[in-house]
């Protein structure tokens, strides 16, 4: 198995995971530790005695491995919505498209099955923010009378059918250009592959910022007494996301692995779906589990991209799989309490 993106939050714990339940399986995992923190993961990676080796997916070198792969975890991106916003969208592009081209390839070239990790955000931010919402004491909820039947949406979230046309942030982009390309690889030479487009992914070894990772960052904040704001739709906090455990996102997988022959080129939305959460909601509960209160400030206006209300609907893979989330939000939020008291002095330097 080889997991690209692997000393990251997912990666990381996808690896550990999967060699402690097969523990006869070689597992590899490739990283260019770009992102703050992920350093910190290769000591842990190597106590479960998996590989690692430092490279970026962006370089040709990736096509030359030389170990023999059965199994590719798609799992490296640049993962923040508002990559390239006032910048060059060079950087995003090659990472999240280029590079993920080569992974392909070298699936391609070892005869590979590939697990894709994509984003719920290859739907439009618009058209999801136009979605009739109605305002409640701790969150914005969609209202469940709508003006006009919306396609691929529900009372139960987003699903599979939702447009996918508008703009959806150059991260989107480049992740449903990547869809696309896999598919094809599918159908072109004969390779076995699934997407999942992932929601909020949550849980210890998340090295969270603002623009991703927001459930972890706001535990974080809350642990080590940092300021927080509320930005976007009226900076009350009310903004909605689904999140999902990582060690339900792992059960997931091993199911998909394991079924992909009668999976091969699905498409599945991957999200906590009915475990969600508003920043107001997260507060309280941050609040709850560390004990402390900290200043957050309110700014109202919204950052480009930026989504009122996402909630997975997850039906499609659950009624297949019979998988659903197991965890729920205080579960979550009270095992990255305990990763962070766990490793408080490794964490005070990324603060």
């Amino acid at each position: 198995m080889l997991i690209t993106g692997g000393a990251g939050f997912i990666g990381s714990n996808l690896a550990v995971s999967f060699k402690q339940k097969y523990s006869e399986l070689r597992v590899i995992v490739l990283d260019n530790l770009k992102r703050r923190g992920s350093e910190l993961n290769i000591n842990r990676l190597k106590e479960s005695r998996i590989e690692f080796i430092h490279c970026d997916t962006r370089n040709q070198e990736v096509l030359e491995l030389e170990d023999k792969v059965d199994l590719l975890l798609e799992c490296s991106a640049e993962p923040s919505v508002l990559s390239g916003y006032g910048e060059s969208p060079a950087s995003i592009i090659s990472t999240n498209l280029v590079g993920t081209i080569n992974c392909f390839e070298l699936a391609r070239k070892n005869n590979a099955d590939v697990i894709f990790l994509s984003t719920s955000r290859v739907y439009p931010y618009n058209v999801i923010n136009n979605i009739k919402t109605i305002e409640a004491d701790t969150r914005f909820e969609w209202a469940e009378v709508q003006d006009i039947k919306i396609a691929g949406w529900s009372k139960y979230g987003i699903d599979e059918d939702f447009i996918n046309r508008g703009s959806k942030s150059m991260y989107g982009a480049t992740k449903l250009c990547s869809e696309v390309i896999l598919q094809e690889c599918i159908s072109m030479y004969g390779m076995k592959g699934v997407i999942n487009r992932c929601g909020a992914i949550a849980g210890p070894w998340q090295f969270g910022k603002a623009d991703q990772g927001v459930f972890t960052f706001w535990m974080l904040a809350h642990y080590f007494r940092k300021q927080l704001k509320y930005i976007g739709f009226g900076g009350k906090g009310k903004q909605v996301r689904d999140l999902l455990h990582i060690d339900d996102l792992f059960v997931l997988l091993d199911l998909q692995i394991r079924n992909i022959d009668n999976l091969n080129g699905s498409i599945y939305n991957v999200g906590g779906g009915e475990i969600n959460l508003s920043l107001f909601e997260t507060t309280q509960l941050c609040e709850s589990i560390t004990g402390n209160r900290i200043t957050i400030k309110s700014e109202p206006t919204a950052r480009p991209a930026d989504l009122i209300i996402y909630k997975s609907n997850n039906q499609r893979i659950s009624s297949i799989l019979n998988w659903k989330p197991e965890r729920n939000a205080e579960r979550i939020l009270n095992d990255i309490y305990l990763w962070i008291r766990d490793n408080e002095k490794s964490l005070t330097t990324l603060i």
